[in-house]
């Protein structure tokens, strides 16, 4: 029995020593979950198995795709190191996929004024629209059955994560903590750490304790290549690169030989369309925003005083809103839209007044140029004809009245090479 105890206190004491050397802390602040995040928590989960550290996640996202998603809960399932999840700061959610990943987690804690919850599932690729009720259905089901083995292997309650998944529920800390939902509330990561110490907590086939004292802190923010991939995936950023890049493109079919503008549209289109290739788009809004751009280049060759100018920033502002197609968590904000709307307008108003002006502008050239200048008869003028100078030429001229030789004069018409002039003031 002795020989039991005592193997069993080393046992425990390996298994405390085990995960005592550092905390990885990763941070999403406010990222939608998507592959590249999925990938920061997979690599980090990695190192810590490694290093035997624990990870910790300070959560913070209004949601993702449902695919990165349930990698993410399966890479934490199965760690081999205890996983943490700390929504925060103050002010912070963890929606949608964040909810998931929370439940997943050996510890779950909390900030103060932070929230959990609305966790209906999203899909990427903008395919959710075309699907079939009975498809829609089945892939509810499929989500809540994968919600439910998720609260069974954590111990937590499968009622709120139902309701999160079908009437997008939302809990504040203090409702979670009350609920079993959480473990702790927490102010900072110290006053977390404090209290997770000695927690028991499940790890693959064995239960631990947590020790946490006197753990050193590991920072480990997003490589530069997973920075730039990340803010590509941002709706706003997207949105941005797909619109200049169709302008420059514009500008340099409607201005050749200038180079830059055309590699630089080609650029944008490509990195905007990586975004849209894992982004929910909504292809209605997408071919509205290329509609509206291609009625700015009718304009621009084929004047139309400004129909096309307004069915352009019509459809491009519909696009615009349409784009993606889960507004809460995917959308271009309005302060992105409108300033573009209206830069986009003024180019078209610019472009409209020039073909106004062209119009209406007077002949530069040839005898039209002249009606309405003034000039000196050289010979009497009458019904016969006579000769005037104007514009230092020679021009033969009649009069529907006698004009003296000598006199000021003013064109008013031309027939032919045959000016028709009147008296200047008369």
């Amino acid at each position: 029995m002795k020989r039991l105890i005592l193997f069993l206190f080393f046992f425990l004491n390996f298994s405390l020593l085990s995960f005592s050397q550092e905390i990885r802390i990763l941070t999403i602040k406010d990222y939608i979950i998507n592959p590249v995040i999925e990938e920061y928590i997979r690599e980090n989960i990695k190192s810590a198995e490694e290093t035997s550290s624990y990870l910790l996640i300070r959560l913070n996202t209004p949601g993702g795709l449902l695919k990165s998603t349930q990698n993410i809960v399966k890479e934490i399932l199965n760690a081999k190191i205890p996983v943490i999840t700390y929504i925060w700061p103050k002010g912070a959610r963890a929606a949608s996929a964040g909810t998931f990943i929370g439940y997943a987690s050996s510890v779950l804690a909390m900030a103060p004024s932070t929230h959990i919850g609305a966790a209906h599932p999203v899909l990427g690729g903008g395919r959710w629209g075309k699907l079939s009720l009975e498809l829609q259905e089945k892939i509810m089901n499929d989500t809540l059955a994968w919600a439910k083995n998720i609260a069974r292997e954590r111990k937590r309650p499968y009622k709120f994560l139902e309701e999160a998944i079908k009437e997008s529920e939302s809990l504040t800390e203090e409702e979670a903590l009350k609920g079993r939902i959480i473990d702790l509330i927490a102010e900072n990561v110290d006053e977390l750490v404090k209290k997770a110490e000695g927690k028991k907590i499940k790890l693959a086939d064995k239960e631990i304790i947590l020790s946490l004292k006197n753990v050193k802190t590991k920072f480990v923010e997003l490589n530069p290549r997973q920075k730039l991939l990340n803010a590509l995936l941002e709706p706003n950023i997207a949105y941005l690169l797909f619109t200049l890049g169709f302008l420059g493109l514009i500008f340099e079919f409607t201005h050749p030989g200038f180079g830059f503008p055309g590699i630089a549209g080609i650029i944008c289109l490509v990195l905007a369309l990586y975004a849209f290739s894992i982004l929910p788009v909504n292809y209605a809004g997408l071919a509205l925003i290329i509609l509206g751009l291609i009625f700015f280049i009718v304009e621009a060759f084929t004047p139309t005083f400004g129909v096309f100018t307004l069915s352009g920033l019509i459809s491009f502002i519909l696009g615009s809103i349409l784009l993606f197609r889960e507004p809460q968590i995917f959308k271009v904000s309005l302060k992105i839209i409108t300033p573009l709307s209206l830069v986009i307008a003024a180019w078209g108003i610019f472009i409209l007044g020039k073909v106004l002006q062209a119009r209406f502008r007077k002949p530069q050239t040839g005898k039209e140029a002249l009606i309405g200048e003034a000039g000196q008869t050289l010979t009497d003028i009458d019904n016969n004809i006579g000769k005037v100078f104007i514009h230092g030429e020679v021009w033969q001229a009649k009069s529907k009245e006698k004009i003296e030789k000598g006199k000021e004069v003013e064109v008013i018409g031309a027939e032919g090479l045959v000016l028709e002039v009147k008296r200047k003031g008369g």
